[in-house]
């Protein structure tokens, strides 16, 4: 009996693989032009660096960038914010989309194109458009949320302006955005779950509540560990947009983020060296959480991306 070995090339080029791996190289090759290149400036994250003076003529300052950023109280506001505000978006942006997946695929044909469509439409607006629909929404002097709320007796809330609402607007908006795109990997996955399973559980009684719980939810488990682990690798690194827009000085204490300081004090204090560090030390948390979250997932639900 002779072993089963690879595939030859004959194999290969029957099968049509030499077009796919030629699609991949205009993707590599951005990705290596646009992130692996640009990997030459983390050096400045050790320098004093001048723009004048160039990476090479800046002074080298070894670790006292980073030094600085774990004794800056606004970093650290900034950090905790990060994780407060992504970790309260998570919560409702894990779960949200697998729900709409679900009752996508429950519905008729012709209306769940319909419905389809106007939960894919907001994320395909730009922040400032989103962000200015929900500043108009919530403007405490004429925004239709606190126009409806006068006309009921109360007093206009200050959504945008106290700490207490800002990062529930912000989890608000990021859903309206986003969950109808996210559901589309979730509707791939059910899409491919083998149909004569549904029958056979048909056919032994199952109602369609019992089929989604029993049958869609296990078989779409691999595509909800491997969305949940994406986000957790991102999660310092969102929100910049939607927050840069819709912020202001008055939440600075529960909405400024780690891109918004690492934009405030680079581009704007031209602080570049200290804001490399904040952005180094930003991948690597995003690295972390991503190799930790795949040992968990496959310590205990024995699936993970590698």
């Amino acid at each position: 009996m002779s072993k089963k070995k690879g595939m030859s090339w004959r194999q290969m080029k029957r099968e049509g693989y030499p077009e796919l791996y030629a699609m991949m190289i205009p993707v590599l090759v951005i990705l290596f032009i646009f992130k692996y290149i640009p990997m030459n400036g983390i050096v400045i994250a050790f320098e004093d660096f001048n723009i004048f003076d160039g990476i090479l003529g800046s002074r080298f300052v070894g670790l006292e960038n980073f030094q600085k950023m774990f004794s800056d109280s606004d970093f650290l506001r900034a950090l905790r914010n990060t994780f407060a505000i992504n970790l309260y978006k998570m919560c409702f942006y894990i779960p949200l989309p697998i729900v709409l997946a679900l009752i996508m695929n429950e519905v008729g044909k012709r209306f769940q194109s319909a419905m389809q469509t106007i939960v894919y439409l907001p994320h395909f607006l730009s922040w400032v458009i989103v962000g200015g629909i929900f500043v108009n929404l919530l403007s405490v002097n004429g925004g239709m949320i606190n126009e409806w709320i006068k006309q009921l007796g109360g007093e206009p809330v200050k959504f945008l302006y106290d700490s207490k609402y800002f990062i529930h607007v912000i989890a608000f908006s990021a859903m309206w955005k986003e969950v109808g795109w996210g559901s589309i990997v979730y509707l791939s996955a059910i899409g491919s779950v083998d149909p004569e399973i549904y029958e056979a559980a048909r056919v032994d009684g199952a109602s369609r509540l019992q089929q989604m719980i029993f049958i869609t939810v296990p078989n779409i488990t691999s595509t909800i560990v491997l969305m949940t682990l994406m986000s957790l690798s991102n999660i310092l690194g969102n929100s910049f947009e939607q927050v840069l827009i819709m912020y202001n000085p008055a939440v600075y204490d529960v909405g400024d983020i780690i891109n918004t300081y690492v934009y405030r004090i680079g581009v704007n204090n031209m602080q570049y060296g200290y804001a490399s560090a904040v952005g180094l030390f930003n991948g690597l948390v995003g690295f972390l959480f991503l190799i930790a979250a795949n040992f968990l997932c496959r310590k205990f639900l024995h699936r993970s991306i590698w």
